[in-house]
């Protein structure tokens, strides 16, 4: 993954924040703790209501503006405060909430080798999509350009699944996710995925 500095500059960066996703601030986030490394990515997976494609609801969601009484879905969310640092959708558009600077609350109760509170070191990337559900090309090409863009800029060393982090508690993004196809777009060490070792 080293070489994944060469593929974007810092410059496509500004405190944080990426310059090729559109900007949708949540204020549902926090300091890392301090010279805190990020050396995780985060997969995850989201859909509102599940299994509905294209609206505003994870947007509203990770804003707090998402309407509880919408769809009958949503009461058993209701009051929820959470965010990732990046949404992207079916078309493979790439949203960003959260500055990777920051905390993003995304991962909730987690472990990864070794270390609890994966929020504290990883990057949060929802993709729009239903576990167990497959995804669309674009969107594996447009997480490849982020991840590469991301190990540009922090010393990115694994990517692996919310399900790896809290097994028994998520089960996203699912058996539905090609993480072979990732991994070949990205052209990454297997080390780099380790959780599928």
């Amino acid at each position: 993954m080293a070489n994944a500095a060469t593929t974007e500059s810092k410059a496509a960066w500004h405190d944080g924040w990426w310059r090729r996703a559109r900007r949708c601030r949540s204020p549902n986030f926090g300091p890392r703790p301090e010279a805190c490394a990020i050396t995780l990515a985060l997969i995850h997976s989201i859909s509102l209501p599940p299994g509905e494609y294209g609206g505003d609801g994870v947007e509203r969601l990770f804003t707090n503006r998402l309407d509880w009484d919408a769809h009958p879905y949503f009461q058993s969310i209701r009051g929820t405060q959470v965010s990732s640092h990046f949404f992207i959708r079916r078309d493979g558009e790439i949203l960003q909430f959260v500055s990777c600077d920051d905390r993003a609350w995304h991962a909730g109760r987690s472990h990864w080798q070794g270390r609890d509170d994966c929020n504290d070191f990883s990057i949060g990337i929802e993709l729009e999509g239903l576990e167990g559900e497959t995804f669309e090309r674009v969107q594996y090409a447009a997480l490849a350009r982020l991840l590469q863009a991301v190990a540009a800029r922090y010393p990115l060393r694994h990517v692996a699944g919310h399900e790896h982090v809290a097994p028994g508690r998520k089960q996203d993004p699912g058996p539905g996710f090609d993480w072979p196809a990732l991994q070949a777009e990205l052209q990454w060490p297997d080390a780099a995925f380790a959780a599928l070792a």
